[in-house]
């Protein structure tokens, strides 16, 4: 089998697995696909219950909901990583795909402000990225990628 053939099963392969796991990936307890027109009683309720109280989270909680994922992440980084982590997390400007995971393709890409793209001084940090990713994010399937300025990937890493 020549390298092009393998080239294409491979790809082929690739699609059908990305369209099976979309076609499972749908709703779970076969209602409408609409639910973003109607609000429940309770939301409709500003979130009192039926026994009156209210489930409003905490101010400290709304805070943590309202940061980015990239501040979340360099939160995080700050409380528990080593200095050189916390040196590399310090230029990161985005990450996305972090906060919806079904542990069967979960995929975050993290940006950052180093320029030079795979021969740039950003590839040991983002290994370290990477790497304080999976210690802050669990996935049975995930992949971490970094990327520069540039939007040229640095590094990847599972997490």
């Amino acid at each position: 089998m020549g390298m092009k053939s393998k080239l294409v099963l491979g790809a082929v392969v690739g699609i059908v697995v990305i369209g099976a796991v979309s076609a499972n990936s749908g709703d779970a307890d076969g209602g409408s696909g609409d639910k973003g027109t109607s609000a429940s009683a309770e939301q409709q309720s500003a979130g009192t219950k039926s026994d009156g109280r209210s489930d409003a989270k905490p101010a400290e909680d709304k805070d943590a909901e309202k940061a980015s994922q990239a501040e979340q992440f360099k939160a995080f980084v700050r409380k528990n990583g080593t200095p050189q982590e916390k040196d590399a997390v310090s230029h990161i400007t985005k990450v996305q795909g972090a906060d919806e995971q079904n542990d069967i393709l979960d995929a975050a890409d993290v940006y950052t402000d180093f320029t030079g793209g795979i021969m740039g001084e950003g590839t040991g940090p983002a290994k370290l990225i990477a790497s304080a990713f999976a210690d802050w994010k669990q996935s049975d399937n995930g992949l971490v990628t970094v990327y520069d300025a540039d939007g040229e990937i640095i590094g990847n890493g599972n997490f």
